[in-house]
């Protein structure tokens, strides 16, 4: 089943049969502004999807952001674009800020999720798993990548948390993001996502809403 995007214009990422381990061919389109949740058990294959699309993992198919076609940008170029955030983010730094090319949009991004700027400087092996979870997220939406691809974006985080995740969440869809976004929430599925593609017996399908 081909999911298209129901908004008016030209889709923002349109992928078309593309070879994704252990699924069908996928294809289905994201329009700009859209948060289209991905459904499955855990094992069936969203995260899989989510990392073929950012081209961390091979997966033949044609794949185009606004009309550009994924083998004219090389990989770290896609990936600036078509941004992958993992549930359990990786560090390659001792402390945040380093992590972060621009200081002042990471203390803001920061505040809005309800840290402290000053946390930017601490050890990443003393912050918590949701602090960690949460300083992901600013440093994957803080170039302002086209589409975000969000793997459990609050898995780790306690109500208040998540409630401002989700709040910055939508700040990126209103200003013309695309997202992809897994959750075992259902409550926070059904407030984000406009639309729902489902994984079943190895096929992505969209799902009523």
């Amino acid at each position: 089943m081909t999911a298209a995007a129901t908004s008016e214009g030209p889709p923002l990422l349109e992928v078309d049969s593309l070879e994704v381990h252990g699924l069908a061919p996928v294809s289905f389109s994201l329009a700009a502004g859209e948060c289209l949740a991905v459904l499955g058990p855990s094992g069936s294959g969203k995260t899989v999807l989510l990392r073929a699309l950012a081209d961390l993992d091979p997966a033949p198919g044609r794949v185009h952001l606004n009309g550009l076609e994924r083998g004219d940008l090389s990989g770290p170029e896609w990936r600036r674009k078509v941004r992958y955030s993992a549930a359990e983010p990786g560090w390659w730094a001792e402390t945040p800020r380093e992590h972060f090319a621009a200081e002042d949009a990471a203390a803001e991004l920061v505040t809005m999720l309800g840290l402290a700027p000053a946390q930017l400087d601490d050890s990443l092996s003393r912050l918590s798993t949701g602090e960690r979870q949460r300083l992901a997220s600013a440093r994957a939406i803080i170039d302002q990548p086209t589409v975000l691809l969000l793997d459990e974006p609050t898995g780790a985080l306690d109500q208040r948390a998540s409630e401002l995740a989700e709040q910055l969440i939508r700040r990126c869809l209103d200003g013309g993001a695309g997202i992809l976004l897994t959750s075992h929430d259902p409550d926070q599925v059904a407030r984000l996502a406009d639309r729902r593609l489902e994984i079943r017996d190895g096929r992505l399908g969209e799902r009523p809403s």
